[in-house]
């Protein structure tokens, strides 16, 4: 045989393997995954680990939104999804494989605001729902100034910046917002995207980390990120008050103090719209991992269970330092168990 024909061959070949499930490519497996980016900075941390232990291995991660992640696990497009928002039964009910989630990591919600001088905002539970109503439009609004006495608050506008995106942390923020207030419940409600109130200073940005450069360039902007966003960029976070009247901090003691009573039920979707307890922070919420029950590839499945019991173990060592909350021991045991069903 000539040897363009062999090379010719041998591209075909090379071709064929690629197109056959996308796993094999260059002598290594690439585990495709999408979604939330809630917990990006902790997920990127675990699949970079774990593919540096198993050099034949690749975890390619990519954040696109919660609601994008779930569309891409319903089209078969990615080997795993995630999502801040656990799927519901319509969307279950489209995957023919069957469906398991796990929830793998928690987090705070924060509010974070760009607003030189103030070192430290306390927001009560009936201010933060009509800033975002576009009820409370200014920052030297009475009820905001009777909760910080002694902090000078300038007399300007109030930007809130929201997701522009399908969004698992406007999903968790919208349920809360419903838990505390009947005119959000009645109102905008609960979405991964909801209707926004019709403002110039309603400012949309893609995924958190757009959320976040936003505030940061924006003076006097108010908008909902997770904590370990707002940790890693330096912006202020707001106190909240919760159930209990307190203002608290958002902090992985917090956080902890949130999910102390949570039980986590068969289907694995728990949410903690409200949380009880002194001293807990009230926007905490589980993300989740969302895998298919069955896989044609049994070696990918196998290394699906590998990984998630490598996220369950020393990936969750990890979590303090990136700001995300450890999962109990009670429910890493759970999810653990869970993950045998991926086949």
């Amino acid at each position: 045989m000539k040897r363009s024909t062999l090379a010719k061959a041998a591209v075909m070949a090379l071709a064929i393997t690629v197109l056959a499930g996308g796993a094999a490519i260059a002598g290594k497996v690439r585990i495709t995954g999408s979604g939330a980016s809630f917990p990006f900075p902790i997920y990127s941390t675990w699949f970079k680990t774990y593919s540096r232990a198993h050099p034949g291995i690749i975890v390619d991660y990519q954040a696109k939104g919660s609601g994008a992640g779930i569309r891409d696990f319903i089209n078969h497009t990615v080997d795993f999804a995630a999502s801040d928002a656990a799927m519901n039964d319509k969307e279950i009910a489209q995957v023919k494989e069957g469906v398991q989630l796990l929830p793998m990591i928690a987090g705070e919600i924060v509010l974070s605001y760009n607003l030189e001088g103030v070192k430290e905002l306390k927001l009560p539970r009936d201010v933060y729902p009509a800033i975002f109503l576009g009820k409370i439009t200014r920052w030297n609004d009475p009820a905001i100034v009777r909760a910080n006495p002694g902090v000078k608050l300038p007399d300007e506008p109030i930007t809130v910046v929201r997701r522009a995106d399908s969004s698992g942390t406007t999903f968790v923020f919208t349920t809360h917002l419903s838990a505390v207030s009947q005119e959000w419940k009645n109102g905008p409600g609960v979405g991964k995207t909801v209707k926004w109130p019709s403002s110039n200073k309603f400012v949309a940005a893609p995924k958190n980390d757009g959320v976040t450069a936003t505030i940061r360039q924006t003076p006097g902007a108010i908008g909902y990120i997770e904590y370990g966003y707002a940790k890693m960029a330096g912006v202020p976070m707001a106190l909240l008050e919760n159930r209990s009247g307190r203002f608290i901090r958002p902090s992985i003691e917090s956080g902890q103090a949130a999910l102390a009573n949570a039980t986590i039920p068969a289907d694995m979707r728990v949410w903690l719209p409200d949380p009880e307890g002194n001293g807990s922070y009230p926007i905490v919420t589980y993300t989740w991992m969302l895998f298919y029950k069955k896989y044609q590839d049994p070696k990918k499945a196998e290394i699906l269970r590998d990984l998630v019991r490598f996220c369950l173990h020393d990936g969750q060592k990890m979590a303090d330092r990136l700001g995300y909350i450890p999962l109990p021991a009670n429910v890493v045991d759970i999810v653990e168990k869970a993950s045998h069903n991926i086949r």
